[in-house]
């Protein structure tokens, strides 16, 4: 049985604009992805958006479709990239120097990729401290450099024809901030734009710019871009989809993948040590301690919120929960994860694990930007505004409704991304209850 009707979306006609603030790592291995899959050179392994699945109706039924054949979402073919960055490399050299992807498969198309060219970056040396370039912005405020940048936006929109645009912020980890006075409304935060706001980092000045022009906007960072009253009041006014935090590519997403399975079975947790290396531009970035900072207090969340330490404290009460990223040049973006859990049984009985996870951080991190960018254009043909927690499953710190706490069980999130899907094409939800419960008519599963 289906809803009573069917959320009116807008056809995903025409061209979708992709743009990304910072084109280096992470941005160009998207860009570059997108561009082999269509040419037939490699498989999008990693994307839901383009290899999951999707079951309606009973089990037996066998109803299995693509996801990208359920929803209305955007073609690859019709996606047009750009961006920013601060160093003015088009996206062959930039992908070149980051090292993620091979020469060969570069080669095959570097002509695509040279034809992308980064726009100058809104920059501020105080908010990433170990990133020097000179390609970037000048103005005479905050709200100047905002101004360009929606004068960039616009002109990339004409110049490619795009019928719509999505912006995904690609860029380094900026210093740890929390939200101040400027951050708590609309009104504030444009006159905190007027007047230079130190407050204010680079990362505010393009959500602001999304928004205002009511484009979808997600945040690849830990940074404090848009989890703030006036970001929620600006997606509110402009009717414009918004979503939490920092991808949840290594070391975090195996954390979300075991931490449910020991909850399920009740197993306790003493401790659980993380240190990761890593060699590229993140991780320069990352070895100033105020950068860190923010990555940090993204990453500690996680386990807090799955495991319920105030629900179970002989289990989870007394957690010792330790994060640490060492800067290790030689590594580049081949990330190394090792995680140390001691684990408790039956009687107290101590146990360990150990992980340890060689990990492509930016390989990891661009089918996320492709899922993201499809799904919150669909979002915003849906009618669909606001916070989006339907795509928890893609952060480390994900956006939630005041009053709740966010989701971090990858499981759960799964489960609630689908069925929003399925809310969206007016179809039956998927429950946990089984058949039974039904008289037969139906065998929903996770």
């Amino acid at each position: 049985m289906g809803l009573e009707k069917n959320v009116d979306i807008a056809p995903a006609a025409g061209r979708l604009g992709v743009l990304l603030p910072g084109m280096g790592a992470v941005g160009t291995t998207f860009i570059a992805g997108v561009l082999a899959i269509r040419k037939g050179l490699a498989p999008p392994v990693g994307s839901l958006s383009q290899m999951g699945r999707i079951r309606l109706g009973k089990r037996s039924e066998a109803t299995n479709p693509r996801i990208a054949d359920y929803v209305p979402l955007v073609g690859l073919d019709d996606l047009v990239f750009g961006g920013w960055d601060v160093y003015p490399d088009d996206a062959y050299v930039a992908a070149s120097r980051a090292g993620v992807l091979e020469g060969h498969l570069l080669e095959q198309l570097g002509g695509d990729l040279r034809a992308i060219r980064p726009m100058p970056a809104v920059f501020e040396q105080s908010y990433v401290r170990n990133l020097h370039g000179d390609h970037v912005k000048a103005g005479a405020s905050k709200m100047d450099m905002a101004d360009q940048l929606a004068e960039d936006i616009g002109r990339f929109s004409d110049e490619h024809g795009c019928e719509r645009l999505v912006g995904v912020w690609c860029g380094s980890t900026e210093v740890y901030r929390e939200p101040t006075a400027v951050h708590q409304s609309l009104e504030a935060f444009e006159e905190g734009l007027r007047r230079s706001s130190p407050d204010i980092a680079p990362s505010q000045i393009y959500a602001y710019a999304f928004l205002k022009l009511g484009i979808p906007y997600a945040n690849g960072a830990p940074n404090l871009s848009v989890d703030f009253p006036a970001m929620a009041e600006l997606a509110r006014r402009t009717r414009t989809p918004i979503t939490g935090k920092d991808f949840k590519t290594g070391q975090t997403l195996m954390k979300t993948i075991l931490a449910p399975g020991f909850k399920a079975r009740l197993l306790g947790v003493e401790g659980w040590y993380s240190t990761n290396i890593l060699g590229n531009r993140d991780g320069e970035v990352l070895d100033d301690p105020e950068s860190f900072k923010s990555k940090e207090v993204s990453k500690l969340g996680v386990l807090d919120t799955i495991l319920q330490p105030d629900v179970y404290p002989g289990l989870y009460g007394d957690m010792a929960h330790v994060v640490r990223i060492n800067y290790y040049p030689p590594r580049g973006d081949n990330k190394e994860g090792w995680d140390n859990i001691d684990i408790t049984g039956w009687l107290g009985y101590p146990m360990q694990i150990k992980v340890n996870f060689l990990c492509r951080d930016s390989i990891l991190a661009a089918p996320l930007v492709l899922d993201l960018a499809l799904f919150l254009d669909l979002a915003k043909r849906a009618g669909l505004h606001g916070i989006q927690e339907w795509l928890s499953f893609y952060w480390k710190s994900p956006a939630h409704a005041e009053g709740v706490y966010p989701e971090h069980d990858l499981f759960i999130q799964l489960t609630k991304l689908k069925n929003t899907l399925r809310h969206l094409k007016g179809d039956e939800l998927i429950t946990h209850l089984g058949a039974e419960y039904y008289d037969g008519d139906d065998e929903p599963d996770r």
